[in-house]
C-alpha cells in the first residue's frame, strides 16, 4: 500500500495524534466515515440526469 509500513503508520498516527489531540480524534474519524459514507452512496445511485424529460402534468385551475 504505497510503500507505507507498519512503522510508518504508527509515526504517521503519533503526529496526528499530537497535532489534533485526543478530544478531536473521534469527530475527525466520524466526518471522515460520513465521508465514505456519502461517496459511496452517490457513485452507486443512477444519474439524476435522464436523457428524456417526463412527462409535464398539467395544473388544473379551480373554478370561480
Amino acid at each position: 500500500m504505497f510503500g507505507i509500513g507498519l512503522p510508518e503508520m504508527l509515526v504517521v498516527l503519533v503526529i496526528i495524534f499530537i497535532v489534533f489531540g485526543a478530544g478531536k480524534l473521534p469527530e475527525i474519524g466520524g466526518a471522515i466515515g460520513r465521508g465514505i459514507k456519502s461517496f459511496k452512496k452517490a457513485a452507486h445511485e443512477p444519474d439524476e440526469i435522464a436523457a428524456t424529460p417526463p412527462a409535464e402534468k398539467k395544473l388544473v385551475e379551480p373554478k370561480g
